[in-house]
């Protein structure tokens, strides 16, 4: 019987210079391949609202339009958290 692994919406909102969003980019970029899922990345300095609610957050990682995760994101959490 084989698992049908369901379509996740991965976001990660980032801001321009922001060294802990490249780290937290290179990670999703290792367990979404290795998964064979896709992500995207969104700049809330082109967003009002998104950098109201987040501007001290960066990066912050949503699953599903869920905030699951913010600052540090670890290989081994977002793997778990895409798995469930």
């Amino acid at each position: 019987m084989s698992s049908v692994q369901t379509p996740r919406e991965i976001t990660l909102l980032v801001r321009s210079g922001c060294h802990l969003c490249k780290a937290a980019a290179e990670t999703l970029d290792e367990v979404t391949s290795r998964l064979n899922y896709t992500w995207q990345s969104v700049d809330i300095d082109q967003d009002p609202e998104l950098l109201a609610r987040h501007s001290e957050e960066v990066p912050v990682l949503l699953i599903d339009g869920r905030v699951r995760d913010f600052w540090v994101i670890d290989a081994q959490r977002l793997e778990a958290l895409l798995s469930s």
